[in-house]
C-alpha cells in the first residue's frame, strides 16, 4: 500500500473516530454535576474516570509522536506501577471540573488526529504495547472510546446505537490474538484461525484463511464486546471451532496492558 492510500484509510479511521466521540460528547455533555459521579465499573470507575482516561491517553499518544523522552518517561513509571499507573492517572484527573475536563478531552481529540497525520510515512509509534502505524493507533483510539463509551452509556442508561463502525474494534480483536497470549504470559500458538462475522449492517466481515480449521464465528457486536472485555462469553453470540480457537476467546483482549477483572455474567450483575 502506497503512502497516499495509508492515508486515506487513517482518515476513515480518524472520521470514524470523531464520529464515536462526538456521540459519548453527546451523552455526557447534559450530565448534572452528581451523573458525573456515576459509577460505571465493578472496580469503582466514575462517568468521569472514563473521560479522564480517555483524555489522558489521547495525551500520552500525541506525546508518543512528539514527545519521545517524556513518553519513554511514561513508560517507565508504567513498569514500575504495572497494575496502578492507568488507575492514578484517572484518578487524579476525575478531581477536574466536568466542564473544565469535558474541554480538556475535545482539545485533547483535535491535538491526537492533527499529530496522527504528520507522522512520516513508513514511521511506527511508540506505545505501551508494540509499537503501532498512526493507523493502527487510531484504531487503538477508536476502540478504547468504544469500549468505554459503552461503560458510560450502561451506567446512565443509555441503549448503544449499533452501527458498523464496530468494525475497527474487531479487526483489533484479530490483530491482537497473539499480544493477549502474551498478556498472560503465554505462548500464542502457530495456528492459523478463521473470523468470520455479522456486521450490524448485515455484511459479512471475514479475517484468516479460508480453509483454515480452527473458527470463530458469531455477531461482530458481541465479539466486540468479548474482546474488549465488556461482556462475559456466556452472554454473547459468538462460537469457536477448536481447541485454540475456544481457548482465545476465553483470553481476547484488544487493550496494551494487564486483562484486569474477569467480566461478570449478566446474571450476576
Amino acid at each position: 500500500m502506497n503512502w497516499s492510500a495509508d492515508m486515506t484509510v487513517l482518515d476513515s479511521i480518524l472520521d470514524d473516530l470523531a464520529a464515536e466521540s462526538l456521540q459519548l460528547d453527546g451523552w455526557v455533555a447534559g450530565l448534572p454535576l452528581a451523573g458525573w459521579q456515576t459509577v460505571t465499573t465493578p472496580e469503582g470507575w466514575t462517568v468521569a474516570h472514563q473521560i479522564a482516561h480517555l483524555h489522558w491517553t489521547d495525551e500520552a499518544s500525541v506525546e508518543a509522536i512528539t514527545d519521545r523522552a517524556a513518553f519513554e518517561e511514561l513508560v517507565r513509571q508504567a513498569g514500575e506501577n504495572p497494575t496502578g499507573f492507568v488507575d492514578e492517572a484517572a484518578d487524579e484527573l476525575a478531581l477536574e471540573p466536568p466542564d473544565q475536563l469535558l474541554r480538556a478531552w475535545r482539545q485533547g481529540r483535535g491535538a491526537l488526529a492533527e499529530a496522527l497525520t504528520s507522522v512520516p510515512e513508513g514511521e511506527k509509534v511508540p506505545w505501551f504495547g508494540p509499537p503501532m502505524s498512526p493507523a493502527s493507533m487510531a484504531t487503538a483510539r477508536f476502540m478504547e472510546t468504544w469500549a468505554h463509551g459503552h461503560d458510560v452509556a450502561e451506567a446512565v442508561g443509555i441503549e448503544v446505537p449499533r452501527n458498523d463502525r464496530v468494525r475497527h474494534v474487531c479487526h483489533l480483536a484479530v490483530r491482537t490474538r497473539g499480544f493477549a497470549y502474551l498478556m498472560r504470559g503465554l505462548e500464542a500458538p502457530d495456528v492459523p484461525v478463521r473470523v468470520e462475522l455479522t456486521a450490524p449492517g448485515g455484511e459479512r466481515w471475514e479475517w484468516g484463511p479460508e480453509d483454515a480449521a480452527e473458527r470463530v464465528s458469531g455477531d461482530a457486536w458481541d465479539f466486540a464486546l468479548l474482546a474488549t472485555r465488556r461482556r462475559h462469553r456466556d452472554d454473547v453470540d459468538v462460537q469457536a471451532t477448536g481447541e485454540h480457537a475456544n481457548h482465545w476467546l476465553d483470553i481476547a483482549q484488544t487493550f496494551a496492558g494487564l486483562p484486569g477483572n474477569d467480566p461478570k455474567r449478566l446474571a450476576d450483575r
